[in-house]
Protein backbone atom coordinates (compact mmCIF):
# COMPACT_ATOMS: atom_id res chain seq x y z
CA UNK A 1 0.00 0.00 0.00
CA UNK A 2 1.31 3.44 -0.89
CA UNK A 3 1.85 5.96 1.92
CA UNK A 4 -1.38 7.89 2.58
CA UNK A 5 -3.56 5.47 0.58
CA UNK A 6 -5.48 4.42 3.65
CA UNK A 7 -6.10 8.01 4.67
CA UNK A 8 -7.31 8.81 1.13
CA UNK A 9 -9.65 5.83 1.16
CA UNK A 10 -11.01 6.90 4.54
CA UNK A 11 -11.53 10.47 3.33
CA UNK A 12 -13.29 9.19 0.26
CA UNK A 13 -15.59 7.07 2.42
CA UNK A 14 -16.39 10.07 4.60
CA UNK A 15 -17.03 12.17 1.47
CA UNK A 16 -19.37 9.56 0.02
CA UNK A 17 -21.13 9.21 3.36
CA UNK A 18 -21.52 12.97 3.61
CA UNK A 19 -22.96 13.16 0.10
CA UNK A 20 -25.32 10.29 0.86
CA UNK A 21 -26.50 11.99 4.04
CA UNK A 22 -26.94 15.25 2.15
CA UNK A 23 -28.97 13.50 -0.53
CA UNK A 24 -31.06 11.81 2.15
CA UNK A 25 -31.62 15.13 3.91
CA UNK A 26 -32.62 16.79 0.67
CA UNK A 27 -34.98 13.93 -0.08
CA UNK A 28 -36.61 14.20 3.34
CA UNK A 29 -36.94 17.94 2.87
CA UNK A 30 -38.38 17.36 -0.59
CA UNK A 31 -40.99 15.02 0.75
CA UNK A 32 -42.02 17.56 3.37
CA UNK A 33 -44.97 19.63 2.24
CA UNK A 34 -45.36 20.23 -1.51
CA UNK A 35 -41.76 21.05 -2.44
CA UNK A 36 -41.15 17.61 -3.95
CA UNK A 37 -44.31 17.97 -6.04
CA UNK A 38 -43.03 21.29 -7.36
CA UNK A 39 -40.13 19.56 -9.14
CA UNK A 40 -41.46 16.06 -9.83
CA UNK A 41 -45.16 16.61 -10.51
CA UNK A 42 -45.82 13.52 -8.36
CA UNK A 43 -48.05 13.53 -5.28
CA UNK A 44 -47.77 9.98 -3.91
CA UNK A 45 -44.76 9.48 -1.60
CA UNK A 46 -42.78 6.82 -3.51
CA UNK A 47 -43.22 8.30 -7.03
CA UNK A 48 -42.45 11.72 -5.58
CA UNK A 49 -39.16 10.51 -4.07
CA UNK A 50 -38.21 8.77 -7.31
CA UNK A 51 -39.14 11.83 -9.35
CA UNK A 52 -37.16 14.10 -7.05
CA UNK A 53 -34.09 11.88 -7.42
CA UNK A 54 -34.48 11.93 -11.22
CA UNK A 55 -34.82 15.71 -11.16
CA UNK A 56 -31.53 15.97 -9.25
CA UNK A 57 -29.82 14.27 -12.18
CA UNK A 58 -31.10 16.82 -14.73
CA UNK A 59 -27.74 18.57 -14.53
CA UNK A 60 -25.71 15.46 -15.40
CA UNK A 61 -26.69 15.76 -19.07
CA UNK A 62 -27.06 18.62 -21.59
CA UNK A 63 -30.20 20.64 -20.94
CA UNK A 64 -32.46 22.36 -23.50
CA UNK A 65 -31.32 25.76 -24.72
CA UNK A 66 -34.44 27.94 -24.88
CA UNK A 67 -33.19 31.54 -25.31
CA UNK A 68 -35.49 32.94 -22.65
CA UNK A 69 -33.93 36.41 -22.91
CA UNK A 70 -35.02 37.30 -26.41
CA UNK A 71 -38.13 38.97 -27.81
CA UNK A 72 -40.50 36.37 -29.28
CA UNK A 73 -43.39 37.14 -31.64
CA UNK A 74 -47.03 36.37 -30.80
CA UNK A 75 -46.42 36.06 -27.04
CA UNK A 76 -48.04 39.42 -26.21
CA UNK A 77 -51.59 38.02 -26.33
CA UNK A 78 -53.79 36.60 -23.54
CA UNK A 79 -52.83 32.91 -23.23
CA UNK A 80 -56.25 31.45 -22.42
CA UNK A 81 -57.76 29.27 -25.14
CA UNK A 82 -60.26 26.42 -25.41
CA UNK A 83 -61.06 23.71 -27.97
CA UNK A 84 -64.65 23.59 -29.23
CA UNK A 85 -66.54 21.26 -31.58
CA UNK A 86 -69.11 23.73 -32.87
CA UNK A 87 -69.25 22.13 -36.33
CA UNK A 88 -70.79 19.02 -34.73
CA UNK A 89 -73.70 20.87 -33.14
CA UNK A 90 -76.89 20.74 -35.21
CA UNK A 91 -78.76 23.36 -33.18
CA UNK A 92 -77.57 26.98 -33.63
CA UNK A 93 -78.86 27.79 -30.13
CA UNK A 94 -76.59 25.13 -28.63
CA UNK A 95 -73.65 26.49 -30.60
CA UNK A 96 -74.28 29.93 -29.14
CA UNK A 97 -74.66 28.54 -25.62
CA UNK A 98 -71.32 26.74 -26.03
CA UNK A 99 -69.50 29.89 -27.12
CA UNK A 100 -71.16 31.83 -24.29
CA UNK A 101 -69.98 29.24 -21.74
CA UNK A 102 -66.43 29.53 -23.09
CA UNK A 103 -66.60 33.31 -22.94
CA UNK A 104 -68.00 33.32 -19.41
CA UNK A 105 -65.05 31.20 -18.29
CA UNK A 106 -62.73 33.94 -19.53
CA UNK A 107 -61.28 32.17 -22.57
CA UNK A 108 -60.15 34.50 -25.34
CA UNK A 109 -59.20 31.95 -28.01
CA UNK A 110 -61.34 29.30 -29.69
CA UNK A 111 -59.51 26.53 -31.50
CA UNK A 112 -62.10 25.25 -33.93
CA UNK A 113 -61.77 22.78 -36.79
CA UNK A 114 -62.87 23.79 -40.27
CA UNK A 115 -62.90 20.26 -41.75
CA UNK A 116 -62.21 20.23 -45.47
CA UNK A 117 -64.55 17.24 -45.84
CA UNK A 118 -67.41 19.29 -44.34
CA UNK A 119 -66.96 22.36 -46.57
CA UNK A 120 -65.92 21.13 -50.03
CA UNK A 121 -68.02 18.02 -49.63
CA UNK A 122 -68.98 16.43 -52.90
CA UNK A 123 -66.21 17.38 -55.30
CA UNK A 124 -63.65 19.92 -56.38
CA UNK A 125 -65.03 23.47 -56.15
CA UNK A 126 -68.41 22.26 -54.86
CA UNK A 127 -69.36 24.15 -51.69
CA UNK A 128 -73.00 23.08 -51.52
CA UNK A 129 -74.14 20.66 -48.82
CA UNK A 130 -76.50 18.12 -50.39
CA UNK A 131 -76.37 15.55 -47.59
CA UNK A 132 -79.77 16.70 -46.30
CA UNK A 133 -82.87 18.35 -47.68
CA UNK A 134 -83.13 21.24 -48.17
CA UNK A 135 -79.73 21.80 -49.76
CA UNK A 136 -77.71 24.69 -48.41
CA UNK A 137 -74.37 26.39 -48.68
CA UNK A 138 -71.65 24.43 -46.85
CA UNK A 139 -70.28 27.78 -45.69
CA UNK A 140 -73.46 28.67 -43.80
CA UNK A 141 -72.55 26.91 -40.56
CA UNK A 142 -68.99 28.26 -40.57
CA UNK A 143 -70.17 31.79 -41.29
CA UNK A 144 -72.29 31.49 -38.15
CA UNK A 145 -69.36 30.15 -36.11
CA UNK A 146 -67.19 33.09 -37.16
CA UNK A 147 -69.98 35.53 -36.33
CA UNK A 148 -70.53 33.91 -32.91
CA UNK A 149 -66.92 34.28 -31.83
CA UNK A 150 -66.93 37.89 -33.02
CA UNK A 151 -70.11 38.57 -31.05
CA UNK A 152 -68.47 37.34 -27.84
CA UNK A 153 -65.17 39.13 -28.47
CA UNK A 154 -63.18 35.94 -29.02
CA UNK A 155 -60.58 35.05 -31.65
CA UNK A 156 -60.51 31.91 -33.77
CA UNK A 157 -57.70 29.51 -34.45
CA UNK A 158 -59.05 27.73 -37.53
CA UNK A 159 -57.68 24.21 -37.87
CA UNK A 160 -57.73 23.18 -41.54
CA UNK A 161 -57.62 19.39 -41.85
CA UNK A 162 -59.61 16.22 -42.70
CA UNK A 163 -59.52 15.85 -46.52
CA UNK A 164 -62.69 14.67 -48.27
CA UNK A 165 -62.72 11.19 -49.78
CA UNK A 166 -62.86 12.60 -53.33
CA UNK A 167 -59.36 14.11 -52.87
CA UNK A 168 -57.85 10.60 -52.91
CA UNK A 169 -58.17 7.98 -55.65
CA UNK A 170 -58.43 5.32 -52.93
CA UNK A 171 -61.11 7.29 -51.09
CA UNK A 172 -60.97 6.57 -47.35
CA UNK A 173 -59.21 3.21 -47.73
CA UNK A 174 -56.01 4.73 -46.37
CA UNK A 175 -57.80 6.50 -43.53
CA UNK A 176 -59.96 9.61 -43.36
CA UNK A 177 -56.98 11.73 -42.27
CA UNK A 178 -54.72 10.71 -45.15
CA UNK A 179 -53.41 13.64 -47.22
CA UNK A 180 -54.86 14.34 -50.67
CA UNK A 181 -53.26 12.86 -53.78
CA UNK A 182 -52.75 16.36 -55.18
CA UNK A 183 -51.56 18.88 -52.60
CA UNK A 184 -52.79 21.70 -54.85
CA UNK A 185 -56.36 20.64 -54.03
CA UNK A 186 -55.62 21.39 -50.38
CA UNK A 187 -53.99 24.66 -51.41
CA UNK A 188 -57.14 25.69 -53.23
CA UNK A 189 -59.25 24.85 -50.18
CA UNK A 190 -57.17 26.81 -47.64
CA UNK A 191 -57.04 29.76 -50.03
CA UNK A 192 -60.84 29.69 -50.35
CA UNK A 193 -61.22 29.73 -46.54
CA UNK A 194 -58.71 32.57 -46.13
CA UNK A 195 -60.31 34.63 -48.87
CA UNK A 196 -63.80 34.20 -47.44
CA UNK A 197 -62.79 35.17 -43.90
CA UNK A 198 -60.08 37.72 -44.66
CA UNK A 199 -60.03 40.31 -41.87
CA UNK A 200 -62.17 38.08 -39.61
CA UNK A 201 -59.95 35.04 -39.05
CA UNK A 202 -56.26 35.73 -38.66
CA UNK A 203 -54.79 32.47 -37.32
CA UNK A 204 -54.80 29.27 -39.38
CA UNK A 205 -53.45 25.90 -38.27
CA UNK A 206 -52.30 23.51 -40.97
CA UNK A 207 -53.20 19.92 -40.04
CA UNK A 208 -53.00 18.22 -36.64
CA UNK A 209 -50.38 15.87 -35.14
CA UNK A 210 -48.71 14.92 -38.43
CA UNK A 211 -46.02 12.98 -36.52
CA UNK A 212 -48.29 10.20 -35.20
CA UNK A 213 -50.65 7.52 -36.51
CA UNK A 214 -53.33 7.86 -37.86
CA UNK A 215 -53.17 11.65 -38.40
CA UNK A 216 -51.25 11.19 -41.68
CA UNK A 217 -53.42 8.23 -42.68
CA UNK A 218 -52.69 4.51 -42.51
CA UNK A 219 -49.14 4.96 -43.72
CA UNK A 220 -45.80 6.04 -42.27
CA UNK A 221 -45.61 9.65 -41.15
CA UNK A 222 -43.60 11.81 -43.55
CA UNK A 223 -41.98 15.03 -42.29
CA UNK A 224 -40.83 16.02 -45.78
CA UNK A 225 -44.29 15.54 -47.32
CA UNK A 226 -45.93 17.41 -44.46
CA UNK A 227 -43.45 20.26 -44.92
CA UNK A 228 -44.34 20.45 -48.61
CA UNK A 229 -48.04 20.66 -47.67
CA UNK A 230 -47.32 23.28 -45.00
CA UNK A 231 -45.27 25.46 -47.37
CA UNK A 232 -47.95 25.26 -50.06
CA UNK A 233 -50.65 26.28 -47.57
CA UNK A 234 -48.46 29.11 -46.25
CA UNK A 235 -47.99 30.58 -49.73
CA UNK A 236 -51.63 30.20 -50.76
CA UNK A 237 -53.07 31.75 -47.58
CA UNK A 238 -50.58 34.64 -47.50
CA UNK A 239 -51.32 35.38 -51.17
CA UNK A 240 -54.97 36.17 -50.38
CA UNK A 241 -54.45 37.52 -46.84
CA UNK A 242 -50.96 38.86 -46.08
CA UNK A 243 -52.02 39.53 -42.47
CA UNK A 244 -52.81 35.87 -41.83
CA UNK A 245 -50.68 33.98 -39.30
CA UNK A 246 -49.78 30.37 -40.07
CA UNK A 247 -49.48 27.76 -37.31
CA UNK A 248 -47.98 24.34 -37.87
CA UNK A 249 -49.91 21.18 -37.19
CA UNK A 250 -49.49 20.43 -33.50
CA UNK A 251 -46.66 18.00 -32.78
CA UNK A 252 -47.81 15.19 -30.51
CA UNK A 253 -45.49 14.22 -27.63
CA UNK A 254 -44.03 10.77 -28.31
CA UNK A 255 -40.68 9.05 -27.79
CA UNK A 256 -41.13 6.54 -30.61
CA UNK A 257 -38.59 6.39 -33.40
CA UNK A 258 -40.70 5.55 -36.42
CA UNK A 259 -41.15 1.84 -35.67
CA UNK A 260 -43.87 0.46 -37.98
CA UNK A 261 -47.11 -0.71 -36.41
CA UNK A 262 -49.54 -3.39 -37.59
CA UNK A 263 -51.99 -0.88 -39.08
CA UNK A 264 -49.33 0.30 -41.52
CA UNK A 265 -48.37 3.56 -39.87
CA UNK A 266 -45.87 4.70 -37.26
CA UNK A 267 -45.12 7.41 -34.71
CA UNK A 268 -42.05 9.63 -34.83
CA UNK A 269 -40.59 11.57 -31.90
CA UNK A 270 -41.67 15.21 -32.06
CA UNK A 271 -38.12 16.60 -31.91
CA UNK A 272 -36.88 14.33 -34.71
CA UNK A 273 -39.92 15.10 -36.84
CA UNK A 274 -39.33 18.83 -36.34
CA UNK A 275 -35.65 18.62 -37.22
CA UNK A 276 -36.52 16.84 -40.46
CA UNK A 277 -39.08 19.59 -41.14
CA UNK A 278 -36.32 22.18 -40.77
CA UNK A 279 -34.03 20.14 -43.02
CA UNK A 280 -36.81 20.19 -45.64
CA UNK A 281 -37.12 24.01 -45.51
CA UNK A 282 -39.99 24.50 -43.04
CA UNK A 283 -38.45 27.57 -41.37
CA UNK A 284 -39.84 29.85 -44.10
CA UNK A 285 -43.31 28.31 -43.98
CA UNK A 286 -44.80 29.06 -40.56
CA UNK A 287 -45.13 31.87 -38.03
CA UNK A 288 -45.98 29.82 -34.93
CA UNK A 289 -44.97 26.29 -33.97
CA UNK A 290 -47.74 24.25 -32.32
CA UNK A 291 -47.42 21.40 -29.84
CA UNK A 292 -49.87 19.40 -27.79
CA UNK A 293 -48.81 19.20 -24.14
CA UNK A 294 -50.72 16.84 -21.87
CA UNK A 295 -50.20 15.98 -18.20
CA UNK A 296 -50.18 12.25 -18.83
CA UNK A 297 -48.51 10.59 -15.83
CA UNK A 298 -47.61 13.56 -13.61
CA UNK A 299 -48.67 17.11 -12.85
CA UNK A 300 -47.70 20.37 -14.57
CA UNK A 301 -44.84 21.00 -12.11
CA UNK A 302 -42.85 18.01 -13.38
CA UNK A 303 -39.42 19.50 -14.18
CA UNK A 304 -37.59 16.27 -14.97
CA UNK A 305 -35.75 16.70 -18.25
CA UNK A 306 -34.98 13.63 -20.30
CA UNK A 307 -35.46 13.55 -24.07
CA UNK A 308 -37.58 10.40 -23.83
CA UNK A 309 -39.78 11.54 -20.93
CA UNK A 310 -43.28 12.62 -21.96
CA UNK A 311 -44.15 15.08 -19.19
CA UNK A 312 -45.43 18.66 -19.14
CA UNK A 313 -41.88 19.96 -19.67
CA UNK A 314 -41.83 18.46 -23.17
CA UNK A 315 -42.04 21.86 -24.97
CA UNK A 316 -38.56 22.69 -23.63
CA UNK A 317 -37.05 20.07 -25.94
CA UNK A 318 -39.08 21.28 -28.90
CA UNK A 319 -37.94 24.83 -28.18
CA UNK A 320 -34.35 23.55 -28.09
CA UNK A 321 -34.70 22.31 -31.68
CA UNK A 322 -36.12 25.67 -32.77
CA UNK A 323 -33.23 27.56 -31.19
CA UNK A 324 -30.67 25.19 -32.71
CA UNK A 325 -32.12 25.99 -36.13
CA UNK A 326 -31.99 29.76 -35.60
CA UNK A 327 -35.75 30.04 -35.16
CA UNK A 328 -35.86 31.36 -31.60
CA UNK A 329 -37.77 34.52 -32.54
CA UNK A 330 -40.87 32.38 -33.23
CA UNK A 331 -43.14 31.18 -30.42
CA UNK A 332 -44.64 27.89 -29.43
CA UNK A 333 -48.42 27.77 -28.99
CA UNK A 334 -49.96 24.85 -27.11
CA UNK A 335 -53.08 23.81 -28.97
CA UNK A 336 -54.19 20.97 -26.64
CA UNK A 337 -53.52 20.82 -22.89
CA UNK A 338 -55.20 19.05 -19.96
CA UNK A 339 -55.12 16.02 -17.68
CA UNK A 340 -57.56 13.11 -17.86
CA UNK A 341 -60.16 12.45 -15.12
CA UNK A 342 -61.18 9.02 -16.43
CA UNK A 343 -63.20 7.06 -13.82
CA UNK A 344 -61.77 4.07 -11.99
CA UNK A 345 -62.47 0.81 -13.77
CA UNK A 346 -61.89 2.23 -17.24
CA UNK A 347 -58.62 2.03 -19.20
CA UNK A 348 -56.35 5.02 -18.58
CA UNK A 349 -54.10 5.45 -21.65
CA UNK A 350 -53.77 9.18 -20.85
CA UNK A 351 -53.16 8.71 -17.13
CA UNK A 352 -55.76 9.14 -14.42
CA UNK A 353 -56.39 12.03 -12.02
CA UNK A 354 -59.31 12.91 -9.80
CA UNK A 355 -61.61 15.73 -10.85
CA UNK A 356 -60.12 17.85 -8.04
CA UNK A 357 -56.60 17.20 -9.34
CA UNK A 358 -57.66 17.99 -12.88
CA UNK A 359 -59.02 21.35 -11.70
CA UNK A 360 -55.84 22.20 -9.79
CA UNK A 361 -53.50 21.02 -12.56
CA UNK A 362 -55.20 23.16 -15.19
CA UNK A 363 -54.66 26.34 -13.18
CA UNK A 364 -51.08 25.38 -12.28
CA UNK A 365 -50.32 24.70 -15.94
CA UNK A 366 -51.31 28.23 -16.94
CA UNK A 367 -49.32 29.60 -14.01
CA UNK A 368 -46.16 27.73 -15.03
CA UNK A 369 -46.46 28.75 -18.67
CA UNK A 370 -46.66 32.42 -17.74
CA UNK A 371 -43.92 32.31 -15.10
CA UNK A 372 -41.34 30.14 -16.83
CA UNK A 373 -41.87 30.02 -20.59
CA UNK A 374 -41.73 33.53 -22.12
CA UNK A 375 -41.57 31.92 -25.58
CA UNK A 376 -45.06 30.37 -25.26
CA UNK A 377 -48.04 32.43 -26.39
CA UNK A 378 -51.46 30.74 -26.25
CA UNK A 379 -52.40 27.49 -24.48
CA UNK A 380 -55.72 25.89 -25.46
CA UNK A 381 -57.42 23.58 -22.97
CA UNK A 382 -58.68 20.30 -24.44
CA UNK A 383 -61.77 20.61 -24.42
CA UNK A 384 -64.98 22.36 -23.26
CA UNK A 385 -67.67 19.75 -23.98
CA UNK A 386 -68.86 17.13 -26.45
CA UNK A 387 -72.20 17.38 -28.27
CA UNK A 388 -73.53 14.17 -26.68
CA UNK A 389 -72.74 11.40 -24.19
CA UNK A 390 -72.18 8.75 -26.86
CA UNK A 391 -68.44 8.65 -26.15
CA UNK A 392 -68.64 8.14 -22.38
CA UNK A 393 -67.02 4.72 -22.89
CA UNK A 394 -63.94 6.39 -24.43
CA UNK A 395 -61.17 7.50 -22.02
CA UNK A 396 -60.49 10.69 -24.01
CA UNK A 397 -64.05 11.87 -23.27
CA UNK A 398 -62.92 12.69 -19.71
CA UNK A 399 -60.76 15.62 -20.70
CA UNK A 400 -64.00 17.66 -20.84
CA UNK A 401 -64.71 20.74 -18.72
CA UNK A 402 -68.50 20.45 -18.96
CA UNK A 403 -70.99 17.69 -19.55
CA UNK A 404 -72.98 17.80 -22.81
CA UNK A 405 -75.91 19.29 -20.85
CA UNK A 406 -73.59 22.16 -19.77
CA UNK A 407 -73.15 20.93 -16.19
CA UNK A 408 -69.80 22.44 -15.18
CA UNK A 409 -67.13 20.18 -13.74
CA UNK A 410 -64.61 21.31 -11.10
CA UNK A 411 -62.00 22.07 -13.76
CA UNK A 412 -64.35 24.52 -15.50
CA UNK A 413 -65.17 26.26 -12.21
CA UNK A 414 -61.50 26.49 -11.21
CA UNK A 415 -60.42 27.93 -14.55
CA UNK A 416 -63.32 30.36 -14.64
CA UNK A 417 -62.38 31.71 -11.21
CA UNK A 418 -58.69 31.85 -12.06
CA UNK A 419 -59.01 33.60 -15.43
CA UNK A 420 -61.77 36.05 -14.53
CA UNK A 421 -60.12 37.19 -11.26
CA UNK A 422 -56.52 37.16 -12.49
CA UNK A 423 -54.42 40.28 -12.01
CA UNK A 424 -51.90 39.94 -14.87
CA UNK A 425 -48.22 39.87 -13.98
CA UNK A 426 -45.25 40.40 -16.28
CA UNK A 427 -42.74 37.64 -15.59
CA UNK A 428 -39.15 37.05 -16.69
CA UNK A 429 -38.41 37.71 -20.35
CA UNK A 430 -38.42 40.40 -23.02
CA UNK A 431 -41.95 41.55 -23.77
CA UNK A 432 -43.45 43.64 -26.55
CA UNK A 433 -44.67 47.08 -25.50
CA UNK A 434 -48.29 46.21 -26.30
CA UNK A 435 -48.29 42.99 -24.27
CA UNK A 436 -51.61 42.14 -22.65
CA UNK A 437 -50.34 42.41 -19.05
CA UNK A 438 -49.85 46.20 -19.21
CA UNK A 439 -52.86 48.40 -18.46
CA UNK A 440 -52.71 51.57 -20.57
CA UNK A 441 -54.79 54.63 -19.85
CA UNK A 442 -55.69 57.42 -22.24
CA UNK A 443 -52.92 59.15 -24.15
CA UNK A 444 -51.27 56.02 -25.52
CA UNK A 445 -51.26 54.90 -29.14
CA UNK A 446 -49.69 52.04 -31.03
CA UNK A 447 -46.98 52.99 -33.50
CA UNK A 448 -45.76 49.93 -35.35
CA UNK A 449 -44.25 47.67 -32.72
CA UNK A 450 -43.90 50.51 -30.20
CA UNK A 451 -46.21 52.36 -27.82
CA UNK A 452 -46.28 56.18 -27.81
CA UNK A 453 -47.39 58.15 -24.77
CA UNK A 454 -48.06 61.88 -24.71
CA UNK A 455 -48.19 64.20 -21.68
CA UNK A 456 -50.59 62.84 -19.08
CA UNK A 457 -50.51 59.27 -20.41
CA UNK A 458 -50.46 56.64 -17.66
CA UNK A 459 -49.74 52.94 -17.48
CA UNK A 460 -49.83 50.35 -14.71
CA UNK A 461 -48.11 46.99 -14.63
CA UNK A 462 -47.41 44.30 -12.09
CA UNK A 463 -44.14 42.46 -12.60
CA UNK A 464 -42.04 39.83 -10.86
CA UNK A 465 -38.27 39.60 -10.94
CA UNK A 466 -35.04 41.32 -9.93
CA UNK A 467 -34.99 44.10 -12.52
CA UNK A 468 -37.33 46.03 -14.79
CA UNK A 469 -36.11 47.94 -17.84
CA UNK A 470 -37.92 49.76 -20.66
CA UNK A 471 -36.20 49.86 -24.03
CA UNK A 472 -37.27 52.59 -26.44
CA UNK A 473 -36.31 54.30 -29.65
CA UNK A 474 -37.01 57.91 -28.69
CA UNK A 475 -33.97 60.19 -28.49
CA UNK A 476 -35.59 63.42 -27.21
CA UNK A 477 -35.63 63.94 -23.41
CA UNK A 478 -38.90 63.09 -21.68
CA UNK A 479 -39.90 63.56 -18.05
CA UNK A 480 -41.65 60.63 -16.33
CA UNK A 481 -43.20 60.18 -12.90
CA UNK A 482 -42.69 56.70 -11.39
CA UNK A 483 -44.28 55.17 -8.33
CA UNK A 484 -43.38 51.64 -7.24
CA UNK A 485 -45.66 49.66 -4.95
CA UNK A 486 -46.85 51.98 -2.16
CA UNK A 487 -43.68 54.06 -2.17
CA UNK A 488 -43.30 57.76 -2.94
CA UNK A 489 -43.39 59.11 -6.48
CA UNK A 490 -40.15 60.09 -8.15
CA UNK A 491 -39.48 62.02 -11.33
CA UNK A 492 -36.88 60.89 -13.85
CA UNK A 493 -35.67 62.40 -17.10
CA UNK A 494 -35.10 59.85 -19.85
CA UNK A 495 -32.53 60.99 -22.38
CA UNK A 496 -31.38 57.69 -23.85
CA UNK A 497 -32.94 54.59 -25.39
CA UNK A 498 -33.40 52.73 -22.08
CA UNK A 499 -34.95 53.30 -18.67
CA UNK A 500 -33.91 51.10 -15.73
CA UNK A 501 -36.78 51.31 -13.25
CA UNK A 502 -35.72 48.79 -10.64
CA UNK A 503 -32.83 46.48 -9.76
CA UNK A 504 -32.45 44.34 -6.64
CA UNK A 505 -30.64 41.23 -5.46
CA UNK A 506 -33.71 39.09 -4.89
CA UNK A 507 -36.74 38.51 -7.09
CA UNK A 508 -40.04 39.88 -5.83
CA UNK A 509 -43.38 41.07 -7.17
CA UNK A 510 -43.91 44.80 -7.66
CA UNK A 511 -46.44 47.25 -9.07
CA UNK A 512 -45.38 50.20 -11.21
CA UNK A 513 -47.45 53.29 -12.00
CA UNK A 514 -45.89 55.45 -14.72
CA UNK A 515 -47.03 58.86 -15.98
CA UNK A 516 -45.62 60.89 -18.86
CA UNK A 517 -45.15 64.36 -17.30
CA UNK A 518 -43.47 66.25 -20.11
CA UNK A 519 -42.68 65.34 -23.70
CA UNK A 520 -43.55 62.26 -25.69
CA UNK A 521 -42.23 58.82 -24.80
CA UNK A 522 -41.84 55.96 -27.26
CA UNK A 523 -40.74 52.47 -26.18
CA UNK A 524 -40.76 49.00 -27.74
CA UNK A 525 -39.71 46.42 -25.15
CA UNK A 526 -40.20 45.74 -21.45
CA UNK A 527 -37.36 43.59 -20.10
CA UNK A 528 -37.89 41.66 -16.86
CA UNK A 529 -34.96 39.74 -15.37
Amino acid sequence: MKPGAGRFSLRRRWLLLTLALLLAALSVAALHGRWCYRVSGEEAALPCWRGFAQWLFNWTRPLPHTEDDRLVAYTDVPPFGINLFLEQEADPAVRERTVRAASEAGFHWVRQEFPWEDIEIHGKGDFEDRRHVPYRSAWEKYDEIVALTERYGMELIARLSNPPAWSRAAGDANGTYAPPDDFDDYGDFVAAVAERYRGRIRFYQIWNEPNIYPEWGKQPVDPEAYTALLCLAYRRIKAVDPQAVIITGALAPTDQLGTPIAEGGNNLMDTLFLQRMYDAGAADCFDILAVNDYMLRSGPTDRRLRPQLMNFSRPLWVRDVMVANGDGAKPIWITEMNSNAVPEGMPAPYGRVSEAQQARYAVEAFERIQREWPWVGVANVWFLRRPSEQERDQPWYYFRLMEPDFTPLPVYTALQHYITTLEPVLYRGRHAADTWQIAYGEGWSSEGDAMRGVEGAELTLRWEGRSLRFEGIGAEPVRLCLREDDGPSRTVVVEGPTLLVHRSLFAAQHTLHLTVVEGTWLFKVVDVR
